[in-house]
């Protein structure tokens, strides 16, 4: 099945570039989480009239704070970036000399609009609170240090015109901001949720009604969201938690190791890197936990959490609020703490979104306009708002130029020191990144490909020794190096401008890729072993893209040429992953045994090889999602009593059958969650009991019997 996978994603022409990418509306007034499949990291959400803004942690990578627009919740799009780059004279920011801030930067930002302009706060590791103000969302903006030890904070302007940080781990702190944003005012600092009350990092401080709400998260031993509430910012406060465990059936992200001893926080050629086989039963991260809520034009409440989300690394979700005895809960009526990964759009009057992705991910190098920064002129080729550097870039080593990116080498170990390296990050759940190499330009001890940023590392890519050139894919990981010599492959070898075409197909679910090149653009071949991704908490960011070149032999070099960046996602089109207008069986992924419409009553199972008419259901489409489940004969699914063993049976009255919404798990695997009772449709696989409808989501591993797998009769 690996091979078949990755055979498919080769055959794949670079030619055949399509325009769709994953985005959460599924097109019929409901959408599917996540609402990005790639990282988006602790989402702070805000609403300004009808106009949504989200801001999300960048960490190294510039521009930074990163700043999305949407009119619905559901569709965004990327339209501003706080900074081009990091303004402190430091060598760290821009990798110099064998210093680094992986992991450290820009990171959990606050976005509030106040006196008529839009603040950003964000910690930055060693310098203190940072303030970001405009007038416009779409800049420029003016950046004010304002020192202070306050990081994950949340920021409140009060009805009294008084500005307040809430901050800190386990013990929460309150600090009043001066006016001016000079900075904190220390005299003020309070403990407001001392040690004990199991609240963690993470915060987002409301006032709803006269009462103030902090949103925070904790994460030991496992994600939680927790809601603290009091009629006085200075507290006493009470906390409850107010969803756990939804994971979306997910299981916890494998965690790159480092063994004791071995410091360098990026590694380095031979470090002996440690992916472990994760458990699958196990939750960890992975749940929804950290981030913000907001309440829509309409008058309901939403949830932005982000989760743990394999290699991919931290991505947002939308969840609906149900306020409960004056605590927004998450999820829904009759399964509160849950939340749906397909559930109905806010019911927002007048908008009429498109569905559409926030970026647009290739790129041939001709870009003529800027979104995130409107002060620059079209007439100048600009890189498209996708594209982040790997630290503050040296702009004198790089250039657009006759439609193609040119970087010229710097020194470098290797790829995570390289300056000047160009990452967007991975799409998933698969994808194809695909770019043009034009080699003519590199001189001895250059190295330029595609890689992967990430600890560890990988490439592919093109290293010139002396006169010769070499084909080297190389993974950190295992410390493997493959090599072929370029000039059997190349016309001239390469030497008189014919390109190599260079890919990385990424299976991101399975936390797992492959590197190909092509001399024609047409015939791939693949190059080195499949590698193992993991996510990891030394850059704190997933898998990226990155366009590199650098210098091993110690000095500047040559340069390297890129040309058509492409990206294919094979499961963005999700149109025809609801079985309509088929027959089919579903198959338990608890139990590996078809769902069986007995003639006694019950809805059961029966043995795997049954292809009986009693095993075989079609959909009736209810709309917008939802559907009635009909077996072969006739008969309709309905629901009697409270839900428990024995009450999902079968009936020939069309309008008792219980209406489900569809809940897409891709790949052919789904739930069927009840539309009104907002519970699931499962068997145990232990117990032999008939099938319920009081399951409440999907373990982690998907195996507690309420996710299913459906196969067309044939």
């Amino acid at each position: 099945m690996r091979r078949f996978f990755f055979a498919a994603l080769l055959a794949v022409s670079t030619l055949v570039v399509t325009a769709q990418s994953w985005t959460a509306d599924n097109g019929n007034g409901t959408f599917t989480n996540p609402l990005f499949y790639d990282e988006f990291s602790d989402p702070d959400i805000l609403r300004v009239g009808d106009d949504y803004y989200l801001a999300g942690t960048t960490m190294h990578a510039v521009p930074g704070l990163v700043i999305l627009h949407s009119r619905d919740l559901v569709n965004w799009e990327n339209i501003s970036y706080c900074f081009d780059r990091f303004d402190f004279a430091d060598d760290a920011f821009s990798l110099r000399h064998q210093k680094e801030t992986y992991g450290e930067g820009v990171w959990a930002p606050c976005i509030r609009y106040a006196n008529g302009q839009f603040y950003l706060y964000t910690n930055i590791n060693g310098k203190g609170l940072q303030c970001y103000t405009s007038k416009d969302i779409h800049g420029p903006w003016k950046h004010q240090n304002m020192l202070g030890n306050i990081y994950d904070l949340s920021v409140l302007f009060d009805d009294d015109g008084k500005v307040y940080a809430i901050h800190g781990y386990g013990t929460v702190r309150c600090t009043e901001l001066k006016s001016d944003m000079s900075g904190p005012k220390e005299e003020t600092s309070r403990v407001i949720i001392p040690e004990g009350n199991g609240v963690g990092e993470g915060h987002h401080m409301y006032k709803i009604n006269g009462m103030y709400y902090l949103i925070s998260t904790d994460y030991k031993p496992n994600g939680r969201t927790l809601c603290s509430r009091s009629k006085s910012i200075w507290g006493p406060y009470e906390t409850v938690v107010i969803t756990a465990d939804e994971t979306f059936g997910y299981h916890q992200a494998p965690l790159t190791q480092v063994p004791r001893g071995e410091k360098p926080r990026i590694g380095k050629d031979g470090t002996r890197f440690g992916i472990p086989v994760v458990d699958k039963d196990a939750t960890a991260c992975t749940n929804i936990h950290q981030g913000g809520i907001v309440q829509a034009q309409d008058g309901s409440w939403w949830a932005l959490l982000m989760m743990d989300f394999h290699s991919i690394g931290r991505t947002t979700t939308l969840a609906p609020i149900t306020w409960k005895d004056g605590w927004p809960m998450l999820g829904l009526e009759g399964n509160l703490g849950r939340a749906p990964r397909t559930w109905v759009k806010p019911g927002i009057q007048g908008v009429q979104e498109e569905p559409h992705a926030p970026y647009d991910r290739c790129d041939d190098f001709n870009y003529k306009t800027n979104t995130y920064s409107p002060h620059t002129t079209q007439s100048t080729p600009m890189l498209k708002p996708i594209w982040q550097w790997n630290h503050n870039p040296d702009d004198g080593m790089w250039s657009l130029k006759n439609g193609r990116l040119r970087l010229n080498t710097m020194p470098a170990d290797q790829l995570m020191w390289a300056r000047n390296s160009l990452t967007q990050r991975v799409i998933g759940p698969s994808s194809m990144a695909t770019v043009e190499l034009y080699v003519k330009g590199m001189k001895d001890g250059d190295v330029a490909g595609l890689g992967n940023i990430n600890v560890p590392c990988s490439w592919i890519g093109v290293v010139k020794q002396g006169k010769d050139l070499i084909l080297r894919f190389f993974d950190q990981a295992t410390n493997d190096t493959v090599d072929t010599p370029l000039s059997a492959l190349l016309p001239s070898g390469g030497r008189e401008g014919a390109p190599i075409w260079l890919r990385m197909c990424g299976d991101y679910d399975e936390d797992k890729a492959e590197y190909a090149y092509s001399t024609d653009g047409e015939h791939f071949q693949t190059l080195g072993h499949e590698m193992r991704l993991s996510y990891q908490l030394i850059t704190f960011q997933g898998s990226r893209h990155a366009l590199f070149a650098f210098n091993k032999t110690g000095k500047n070099g040559g340069y390297a040429e890129f040309d058509n960046f492409t990206v294919v996602e094979q499961k963005a089109d999700r149109s025809q992953n609801i079985p309509y207008g088929k027959t089919f069986r579903i198959i338990n992924l608890a139990t590996g045994k078809p769902m069986h419409a007995t003639k006694h009553g019950p809805l059961y199972d029966t043995h795997p090889g049954d292809n009986s008419a009693q095993t075989h259901f079609r959909l009736v489409d209810r709309g917008q999602g939802k559907v009635v489940v009909q077996c072969e004969d006739g008969r309709y699914v309905y629901v009697s009593g409270f839900g428990l063993p024995g009450d999902v049976r079968f009936t020939d009255n069309p309008d008792q059958a219980e209406v489900f919404l569809w809940q897409d798990y891709l790949d052919q695997e789904f739930m069927l969650m009840s539309f009104d009772k907002h519970l699931y449709v499962g068997k145990s696989p232990t117990t032999g009991s008939p099938y319920s409808m009081d399951y409440r989501g999907a373990d982690p591993a998907r195996r507690n019997g309420a996710v299913f797998r459906w196969e067309e009769c044939r």
